[in-house]
């Protein structure tokens, strides 16, 4: 099959939808099927090689902005065009998109979200001109923020178009009004027009179907995957009983939320040496809050027993769980699906999750951890001090949790549920061609 992947990225730091597009482009690749994957916006950042690698930005971050800005630039030449969407600038630039104005970004949204009736019409054709000549059987959509793209590119190559969800309502959400209302407005009318809406957890297709309007044959759900080798089989005890966490150093993952439950841990007093080890992106509009959480263990006393280990590579994120007995990032909103709990888990590293989001689905298929209460310090440390004082349960939940990873949430069984709902669009698309 001929599939074209279209994935944005993500101003310079690693993004859970840019490191999943990369691992299913290149297990697509080995299962012997001819995939495109091409970066929209800004480059991409991968913990792996590239597979867009050689393949030019389209929807350049900067011509969206200028187009968006003034109509000067929705008929600018194309001379002018490649050079602002060199890779030498969009990797510039890139270090400035998590600056983006809340209004700024409202605006920019919603005429995506218009597609060929956008600011940025023009971009469409030229992701049109040259995805012709790759005459793919089915275009994928790698977020809900692309939807617009999906009508002109149905008509113009008669493809089918698959569109994955994931997180995309928390963004929605929190932009300011009006843009917010007439984002989901519009994406409403384009979400009817896709050929599959594929969901990364049950949780998140329940929940969209319902936003969206989305009727239940044109809704799927595969669970994501990881690459697991790499990651620390479990070999013995940690040295020092010690809480990991390892996502986007941010309040939105519930960092603050972690912080706070280590100290009540640490006043306990009940479990001896505990040791804090947090890690994961840090964008430098985070370094503020990540500064404040260092300056509350500071004021505690326990600043020789924290560590903190920003923007990995992927090595060193393997290195990582290594020495971790318990994981928690208690994300402070739905969550679709939260990637490093399977990552922790695959490590043999037990988990200790809220009671929100895609969280109870993911312990439920893995068995290899315990819910808490959300937004709750209190509940969140009453849920990891029995797994710190008891590492023989800690090991029990880790190992099952592990299993189950191995069994169930490998890119390999990722790559061969989203090709049975390729193959599935493809069949439905070529039916209603031949009727």
């Amino acid at each position: 099959m001929k599939i074209v992947q279209l994935t944005p990225g993500a101003g310079g730091m690693y993004c859970g939808s840019c490191l999943r597009d990369n691992q299913l482009t290149k297990e697509l690749r080995r299962q012997g099927h001819d995939v495109l994957l091409v970066p929209l916006y800004l480059p991409l950042k991968t913990d792996t090689a590239d597979e867009s690698k050689g393949v030019p930005v389209f929807f350049g971050g900067v011509n969206v902005y200028l187009q968006q800005k003034s109509s000067i630039f929705r008929k600018a030449p194309k001379a002018l065009d490649r050079l602002l969407d060199s890779p030498t600038l969009l990797n510039f630039v890139a270090g400035f998109a998590a600056k983006t104005r809340p209004e700024e970004l409202g605006a920019l949204t919603v005429s995506m979200l218009k597609g060929e009736h956008g600011a940025q019409a023009k971009e469409l054709e030229h992701l049109i001109d040259f995805l012709k000549s790759f005459r793919p059987d089915l275009v994928v959509l790698s977020n809900a923020l692309l939807a617009g793209l999906a009508r002109r590119i149905q008509a113009a190559l008669g493809v089918a178009v698959v569109c994955t969800i994931a997180g995309e309502d928390t963004f929605l959400d929190h932009l300011p009004d009006p843009f917010a209302k007439q984002a989901w407005d519009e994406l409403r009318l384009r979400a009817a027009e896709m050929d599959r809406i594929l969901a990364v957890s049950r949780y998140y297709a329940d929940l969209m179907r319902g936003r969206l309007g989305v009727p239940d044959e044109r809704m799927a759900v595969v669970l994501n995957g990881i690459t697991v080798a790499g990651f620390p089989t479990p070999e013995k005890t940690p040295a020092a009983p010690t809480l990991g966490y390892f996502a986007r150093l941010c309040a939105d993952k519930g960092l603050g939320t972690l912080v706070d439950a280590w100290l009540l841990l640490k006043k306990r007093g009940k479990i001896a040496g505990l040791k804090l080890k947090a890690g994961g992106t840090m964008t430098p509009p985070d370094e503020k809050y990540v500064a404040a959480q260092k300056e509350k263990i500071r004021a505690a006393g326990f600043e020789a027993d924290a560590e903190f280990h920003p923007n990995l590579d992927l090595d060193q994120k393997h290195a990582f769980f290594k020495d971790l007995s318990v994981f928690s990032a208690p994300a402070t909103y739905g969550e679709s699906f939260g990637l490093y709990v399977v990552e922790a888990l695959a490590s043999g590293v037990p988990v200790v999750q809220p009671r929100h989001g895609a969280f109870p689905e993911l312990l439920g298929e893995t068995g290899g951890g315990i819910i808490c209460e959300p937004d709750d310090a209190e509940s969140l440390a009453n849920g990891l001090e029995p797994l710190l004082l008891d590492p023989e349960k800690a090991r029990t939940l880790g190992a099952a949790g592990r299993a189950r990873v191995l069994e169930r949430f490998t890119v390999e069984r990722m790559a061969k549920d989203v090709l049975a709902v390729y193959e599935a669009v493809v069949r439905e698309r070529s039916a209603l061609k031949t009727e």
